[in-house]
């Protein structure tokens, strides 16, 4: 109702809609997504008709008809329909002007202008300035940051990949941003999924040429999650030409997934191995250490105190991703605003019951140490002996470290379940093994392996 009383008070009728009630969708839109957003995709529509609860919008070109209708087209119906009952849903057609009259290099204009924002839009909160940097990010870090900053192409492409929850989407991000803060090259980023999306839609619509404009003529191509097209043929090969081209006239290109080049399983060898050419820089499962640093920057950014054993309990027992981290923080912060309850370690256990019993890790000790022995070939009572060969010593320290990333279990007890060992050798190991993996991509590549044979 607050809606309808604030139509009334700037003199709109509820029985016509017109361009005068569009343009105050348009005003509400803009509040929630953003100027770039509407300068680039909502403002180029026209008001037409309106006929039986049917608001008919108008398109200058097929490509911002389409992206409209399939990403704003349900939010602007909400809001028009909020403000007047009258106004049931929302339609887009082609205006009077024929789609050839806007040429091709107009119709990328209109593309990139809206960049970086393609894909739904940039989220703000996603900057380097925002990104905690640790031992297992910190190469992605880097990387992502000279690919921003670089006037000349260092390596290309930048291949970013972790699994879910990492900060790979927030890199991408954050280059985004940057790029369009301080430079005045021309940026799409988008999902693989809405690149097929695209592709398919231009092929239907037999306008493949305007499709290959939009997307070879940037300076920065980002496409996240690639694996999205892994056995999707016709996207693979548009997508094939589409980096080549870039490449070919020095042009950036950078790409997400959740495996490295070669463990893409569905895509194309030739593709891999292009997606392979340039700097591939993995991020590594957090560290205790980075955990913690990611929820102290959190608590100062949305000016809340913690108390630290709060934090502290989190950053052990939430290892899973940083997505599932902060929102377990955000969890305990709205109900100690909603409900006035103090936070404590106490309340905090009792917020996130549900929470601590999905990230229960039930893997065992002797489970990892079969796991590890079995992957080293070497004998299971090798791990609980005092040789200290290397090739017996490595392997007890993973398994150590498996064992503390992997279960509840305190020093002392893993060092116990090790031979009767002393909690200082087991804290070592991790520590040994946490440094290694930022340095040997080996070993890394081992480790991970690992984690996915015991989850």
């Amino acid at each position: 109702m607050a809606e309808v009383a604030f139509a009334e008070h700037e003199g709109f009728s509820l029985s016509s809609p017109g361009p005068g009630e569009w343009s105050l969708v348009v005003q509400r839109f803009q509040q929630e997504q953003g100027e770039a957003i509407v300068r680039s995709w909502v403002r180029p529509l026209g008001f037409s008709s309106f006929c039986t609860g049917v608001v008919t919008l108008s398109s200058p070109t097929p490509f911002l008809r389409d992206w409209v209708e399939n990403n704003y087209l349900h939010r602007l119906t909400e809001i028009w329909s909020s403000l007047n009952p009258n106004v049931r849903s929302l339609i887009l057609v082609m205006s009077d002007a024929q789609p050839q009259e806007v040429s091709s290099s107009e119709k990328v204009e209109s593309a990139v202008e809206s960049l970086p924002d393609q894909g739904g839009g940039l989220d703000p909160k996603l900057t380097f300035e925002n990104f905690i940097v640790g031992k297992p990010n910190e190469l992605a870090y880097a990387a992502a940051r000279r690919v921003a900053e670089a006037v000349n192409i260092a390596f290309n492409p930048l291949f970013l990949y972790s699994s879910v929850g990492l900060g790979k989407t927030h890199l991408m991000h954050a280059i985004a941003w940057h790029i369009q803060k301080n430079q005045k090259r021309r940026v799409i980023y988008m999902s693989a999924e809405q690149f097929m999306y695209q592709f398919v839609r231009a092929v239907r619509y037999r306008d493949t040429m305007t499709f290959k404009d939009q997307f070879r003529s940037v300076d920065v191509l980002m496409i996240d999650d690639i694996q999205f097209i892994c056995g999707k043929d016709s996207t693979q090969e548009e997508f094939f030409h589409t980096f080549n081209a870039l490449v070919d006239n020095n042009r950036q290109v950078v790409v997400s997934a959740d495996k490295s080049p070669c463990d893409l399983e569905g895509m194309e060898e030739r593709m891999r191995s292009r997606l392979g050419w340039g700097l591939v820089a993995d991020i590594h499962p957090t560290t205790y250490e980075l955990r913690l640093g990611i929820l102290q920057a959190k608590t100062q950014h949305i000016s809340v105190k913690l108390p630290a054993k709060v934090l502290e309990f989190l950053a052990h027992t939430i290892t899973s991703n940083v997505r599932e981290l902060e929102g377990a923080l955000n969890r305990i912060v709205a109900n100690a605003q909603l409900v006035g309850r103090e936070i404590t370690l106490e309340s905090a256990q009792d917020v996130l019951k549900d929470l601590l019993r999905a990230n229960d890790r039930r893997v065992t000790i002797e489970e990892i140490q079969r796991k590890v022995a079995d992957h080293y070939a070497i004998r299971l009572a090798d791990i609980h002996s005092t040789r200290r060969s290397n090739h017996v010593a490595r392997p007890r320290q993973i398994a150590m470290y498996l064992a503390k990333i992997l279960t509840s279990a305190s020093f002392p007890e893993i060092g116990r379940k090790f031979g009767g060992r002393d909690h200082t050798t087991v804290i070592h190991a991790v520590r040994r093994i946490d440094d290694l993996i930022g340095r040997d991509p080996v070993l890394s590549e081992d480790v991970r392996l690992l984690r996915r044979m015991l989850a």
